[in-house]
């Protein structure tokens, strides 16, 4: 079941990652998008980076989060890969 969000580009879909906010049309998560910028890249290099987004949406998902960090990192949380997982 498709939700909208007060962001424009930004959905919760109960069908896609169990409902986690994705940027609308695609299957890309906030979080991801969040965890570039973290990771120092630049908002207008991240469509470089995954071309199926536009500047506005990867702005309207970094909107989204300053406005439900809480959320997102809990998003990053659960999905974070341990030490241990990465050198097996």
């Amino acid at each position: 079941m498709l939700e909208q969000t007060e962001h424009l580009y930004i959905v919760k879909n109960s069908d896609i990652l169990s409902g986690e906010p994705i940027v609308s049309g695609t299957r890309t998560p906030v979080r991801a998008i969040v965890e570039m910028w973290r990771q120092g890249i630049d908002p207008q290099d991240i469509p470089h980076r995954l071309p199926h987004l536009s500047l506005a949406q990867v702005f309207d998902a970094l909107s989204y989060y300053s406005d439900h960090q809480a959320e997102i990192n809990a998003h990053i949380e659960r999905n974070r890969i341990s030490d241990y997982e990465v050198t097996l």
